[in-house]
């Protein structure tokens, strides 16, 4: 049987060659060939799918998963989007095929807990102690995974929403840990500028949404390569699809791609002046602005078809006096001993540099404007890494030099790791706080913010000798968090600042993004904390909605006189009008463009934490009342949620019963007299039940008592005339009613009251409870005669 050919092969094989411009590789990767006989270039992008970038409208453009995370490094397990699942077809760290990251949709499978994870943990920690690190509480080496195209890269996922096992020994370990020592300044008064990575939530829920994360999957290129059924329509998901029936074409794919990336760097624009209206100064750029621009089969150019929208968001940069940067993923790694690797890394970083490049901002803007990198992996041996870091680094283009930075990282390279790198390669660190209190070196240095203020003056040192403004990165371990693989999540905002200069630009890695610089601005009266104010739950009133459309009048309605009942039936047509009320039509009020999700005049952007939800639309909910004509159809599962709500109401009056009697409370009273008054009240309600058993009457014998009696009554009834009273005689024949029997027979469920028949049932029923009740009288009168 002949071999399996690949898929990417195939791809190729029936479509023509890429029309873009590549990406210009540095000198020391080599080129790949051309590949043989390659069919001739198809038409331009003239006629290219008209398609939305707005993934509230098209399904195929998806959120980015790293831009909604706190920080690039906290990336999912397998780099895939959430609910998307690797295709069992492909191995996981197959370079070959450029679809191997194309990931199924299909529900993520159910996390089990697996037996083994504790064994995992026990055999690192146990390896870790045997090499004797000095690296801060006992880091653990984790196991390397791989991305689609065999970058390799730290597993584990930091934003993980459920807990992972924790083992028994790491979790007494970290207990066990010296408390932090941190230090009580805080740079105020505050003059430097706040910033978050990425993504407004604000502006990401607007409508239309804003964010320059839009990204999609290389099956939607690939599909995207054939043109729409009808192409003089907009795409339609399912009355104007791509017909794979037709010639594909790689420049149809590629303009579609393409589009998606300058309708990212378009939303830049309003990113910034958002920013500006409320105080914010400095935003990391996200890395998946241009979709896969840096894929080893798939990659392009930025320029020229991106670098007049680029230019435009750079204008506005400049203008406001903003800063940027960038910060490559996991997978871009200098120091991997993999050739392949290596390659991938270098088409990211240039892909970095250009989108920087092209912004076009005045020198010191461009110099500011850098490119935050993690050294990686160890890879077995911390000396040989940095040896190949060094090799890699000198072949790197000067522009490249001139941005990159380094920043120690929360699983293995600290701050003494790296600092004496980058004063000896003249490269700027970034200090990261929150990964500086999970890894450090414990035999120079205590964990806390106090200790490190010592190696402030060499790290602006490295900063310094390039002439670019500082900055740090400050974020939060969860409150819950207790081992070192805990503390590696970030909270969703922070308490508190670092104790750094007053004037530093400071990146607030959190997952609330904006909210979070609004939280700590709010907290310490920073400037700009009187611009915005609470928003109004699940109401947007900057946006053009279709809740601004007009109302309708109210139309008159024809009625005629009921010569029965005096009254009006509607309907005829002849009848005189009755008179209404005009409503005034309001006409809808149009928000200018530039002032669609900026947050009205009133400046209302800031959302309370866990209130995420109110940025959106209310959901409806539909209560429906019980129809005591379909009652009877009720479930069971139905029947049972009536008696629970019954049940809760009877608790929540024996609870309001119970509040009263504390408030009627005597407060001199002791515990020992409210106790032997609650005895008391125990012994009154026993006394009364058994009283209650004595006479007979109790919730379990008067349904037993009433079906006798009906059924006695129902035989007599027959050979008993009913008896007629007139309408001002009193029947003084009835008998002595037993008020507690009444009581037990009166006590029905809501169900059975739900389920009572009405129309003609109910009727018939009526009528023979009333011969019934007649029949008895009857009987008793003709005993006394």
């Amino acid at each position: 049987m002949a071999p399996k050919r690949k898929r990417s092969t195939a791809v190729v094989a029936d479509t023509v060659v890429k029309s873009h411009t590549p990406i210009p590789l540095p000198a020391n990767v080599a080129p790949k060939p051309p590949l043989p006989n390659p069919p001739t270039r198809r038409s331009s992008t003239r006629n290219a799918a008209k398609i939305s970038t707005n993934p509230d409208v098209n399904e195929q453009i998806i959120d980015a998963p790293g831009a909604m995370r706190a920080s690039p490094d906290d990336a999912l397990d397998n780099g895939l989007p959430p609910g998307a699942t690797k295709k069992e077809s492909e191995p996981e760290d197959s370079e070959d095929s450029a679809l191997s990251d194309v990931p199924d949709i299909a529900p993520p499978p159910p996390k089990k807990r697996a037996t083994g994870t504790k064994a995992v943990v026990k055999k690192t920690v146990a390896v870790v102690k045997s090499e004797g690190t000095s690296a801060g509480p006992a880091p653990r080496t984790p196991p390397v995974k791989k991305g689609g195209n065999g970058e390799e890269s730290i597993a584990g996922d930091q934003e993980a929403e459920d807990d992972e096992p924790v083992d028994e020994e790491e979790l007494k370990e970290a207990l066990s840990r010296p408390p932090p020592v941190n230090s009580d300044y805080l740079p105020l008064p505050w003059k430097g500028r706040l910033g978050y990575a990425c993504l407004n939530t604000y502006l990401r829920f607007s409508n239309p949404p804003v964010f320059s994360s839009r990204t999609c999957r290389i099956a939607s290129i690939l599909e995207h390569r054939h043109p729409l059924k009808d192409p003089s329509q907009p795409e339609h998901a399912t009355k104007n699809r791509p017909d794979k029936d037709q010639p594909a074409d790689v420049a149809r794919g590629q303009a579609y791609v393409e589009s998606i990336g300058i309708a990212n760097a378009r939303d830049i624009v309003k990113m910034i002046r958002w920013n500006d209206r409320y105080g914010i100064k400095f935003l990391r750029l996200s890395s998946e602005m241009f979709p896969f621009a840096s894929h080893p089969e798939y990659g392009y150019s930025l320029a020229p078809f991106a670098s007049e929208a680029l230019a435009e968001a750079g204008k506005v940069i400049a203008e406001l006096g903003h800063r940027v940067s960038t910060h490559p993923g996991q997978f871009t790694q200098l120091g991997s001993p993999r050739k392949s690797v290596i390659d991938n890394a270098l088409r990211d970083l240039t892909y970095h540099d250009e989108l920087l490049s092209l912004l076009k901002l005045p020198p010191q803007q461009d110099r500011d404007a850098v490119m935050i990198l993690h050294l990686g992996g160890m890879f077995g041996d911390k000396a040989a890494t940095l040896d190949r870091f060094r090799a890699n680094y000198a072949g790197l283009s000067a522009s490249i030099k001139n941005r990159l930075v380094l920043e120690n990282d929360d699983v293995i390279w600290s701050v003494h790791d790296l600092l004496p790198l980058c004063e000896e390669l003249n490269i700027p660190m970034v200090l990261d706080y929150h990964h500086h209190n999970i890894i450090f070196d414990a035999a120079r240095i205590r964990e806390g913010t106090r200790d490190i203020i010592e190696l402030y003056p060499r790290i602006k040192a490295t900063w310094d000798r390039k002439n670019i403004t500082q900055k740090m990165h400050y974020s939060e371990p969860t409150p819950a968090a207790i081992t070192g693989r805990q503390r590696r999540k970030h909270n969703p905002r922070v308490a508190t600042l670092p104790p750094c200069a007053p004037d530093m630009d400071l990146m607030i890695e959190a997952k609330d993004k904006e909210q979070a610089v609004f939280e700590l601005m709010r907290t310490f009266k920073l400037p700009g904390f009187d611009s915005f104010n609470d928003i109004i739950p699940h109401v947007r009133t900057d946006d053009n909605k279709a809740l601004n459309a007009p109302q309708r009048k109210k139309k008159a309605t024809p009625k005629k006189p009921n010569s029965k009942k005096g009254k009006t039936e509607v309907g005829d047509d002849d009848a005189e009008l009755e008179p209404q009320e005009e409503e005034e039509v309001t006409a809808p009020v149009e928000i200018p463009g530039d002032e669609v999700g900026m947050g009205g005049p009133d400046g209302r952007v800031y959302w309370p934490s866990g209130m995420e939800d109110w940025l959106r639309p209310a959901k409806r909910i539909v209560k429906l009342k019980p129809n005591p004509s379909t009652s009877s159809l009720l479930t069971p599962a139905q029947k049972k949620k009536a008696a629970a709500d019954l049940a809760s109401v009877a608790s929540a009056v024996k609870e309001e019963a119970e509040a009263e009697d504390e408030a009627e409370a005597d407060p001199n009273e002791t515990a020992a007299t409210r106790k032997a008054k609650a005895a008391m009240k125990a012994a009154d309600a026993r006394k009364a039940r058994v009283a209650a058993e004595k006479a007979g009457v109790t919730k379990k014998a008067a349904p037993n008592v009433k079906k006798e009696k009906v059924t006695k009554v129902r035989k007599e009834a027959k050979s008993v005339p009913t008896p007629s009273t007139s309408d001002g005689e009193e029947d003084l024949s009835e008998p002595p009613r037993d008020t507690d029997a009444e009581e037990a027979e009166t006590e029905v469920s809501a169900v059975n009251v739900a389920a009572r028949p009405t129309g003609a049932r109910a009727s018939q029923r009526a009528g023979r409870k009333a011969k019934v009740s007649y029949a008895e009288t009857g009987e008793d009168e003709m005993d006394e005669e």
